[in-house]
């Protein structure tokens, strides 16, 4: 079970961030500034895919929270980053965001850190 709910929390996540921030970039145009709190609100509502982002979270914070009931915190935790390696791959694959050499380094070392905690 513990499986399912990692997988679980980690696709909710990764379809969540970058949904998310596929949305808010085209949102965003060329605007310097943040939209404010409201402005969110509003696009949330008129946006499909921003509010299957926000839907996404929540599958993956009531997974988490299912997770952290069952295993503990020190497996829970560092297994969930799973999301960073995943969302990394789809920044440059389907976002098209500049992947540096330094950033991929970083995604392996958290790669091998999940493996290290999973065994």
């Amino acid at each position: 079970m513990k499986w399912l709910l990692l997988m679980v929390v980690i696709l909710s996540t990764v379809l969540g961030d970058v949904l998310q921030s596929r949305e808010m970039k085209l949102a965003a145009g060329h605007h310097a500034r943040p939209p404010r709190a409201h402005h969110v609100l509003r696009l949330i509502a008129g946006r499909r895919y921003l509010l299957l982002a926000v839907l996404s979270m929540g599958v993956s914070f009531f997974a988490f929270l299912a997770l952290v009931q069952t295993e503990p915190i020190s497996f829970a935790v560092p297994a969930s980053a799973g999301s960073f390696v995943l969302e990394t791959l789809l920044a440059r694959l389907f976002l098209k965001e500049h992947l540096s050499r330094r950033r991929a380094m970083g995604a392996l070392v958290v790669f091998a850190g999940i493996l290290l905690v999973a065994r």
